[in-house]
């Protein structure tokens, strides 16, 4: 139900799994986080309007518009694949002309992930498992490169995630567990059903 009321709310068509598997082991296939997870983890996760928040593997740009839409937070999506993308694209052109919020605050990028320029606004980073660990590493790596270069808080939010991504972070990086964010009655059944913010200081 939730999935077609926010749909309908913000003009987009994001439901739907991705057809197939990418030919490369490294990517997985896209799924949008569901709705309700989402609410879940904004109950208890803030977002400002000055946070720019990227989304890899973002597919038709479900985090996007949502997070834009309640927060005016900017937001970035990164997609590898060309039809998910060009709907990302698509959506938004719906998503404006419904909000009459404005285009420079929404962009979609078509790369790999990991050839994504961190831009020295980015300070929160979306990952719904949509990788190989080999593949997060050079995403972080880039992303402390950036912080390096400009100096600012970051936050990683983590949604079904990967016990190599927590291990790595956890062992080789500074970040720091900052929040744990279960979803009711599906946690229980899997402990994937959950969501972990990871924070680095400047």
């Amino acid at each position: 139900m939730k999935e077609y009321y926010y749909d309908k709310l913000l003009n987009i068509k994001t439901r739907g799994e991705q057809q197939g598997f990418h030919k490369s082991l490294h990517y997985h296939r896209y799924e949008p986080t569901p709705y309700s997870a989402l609410e879940e983890l904004f109950r208890h996760y803030e977002v400002e309007s000055s946070d720019r928040v990227v989304d890899f593997g973002c597919g038709k740009g479900r985090l996007n518009f949502y997070i834009e839409y309640f927060f005016h937070a900017s937001v970035v999506g990164v997609e590898m694949d060309g039809t998910l993308f060009q709907a990302a694209v698509e959506n938004r052109g719906s998503y404006v002309r419904r909000t009459k919020n404005s285009l420079d605050k929404i962009q979609f990028h078509c790369c790999l992930a990991e050839e994504y320029e961190i831009d020295s606004r980015d300070n929160r980073f979306y990952f719904f498992n949509p990788f190989s660990i080999q593949v997060f590493r050079k995403i972080v790596n880039n992303i402390l490169l950036s912080v390096e270069e400009s100096e600012r808080n970051i936050e990683l939010v983590l949604y079904y995630p990967s016990e190599d991504y927590i291990y790595f972070l956890e062992n080789h990086t500074s970040f720091e567990l900052k929040r744990e964010v279960q979803l009711p009655y599906l946690y229980e059944h899997n402990p994937n059903e959950r969501f972990l913010i990871y924070r680095l200081e400047y």
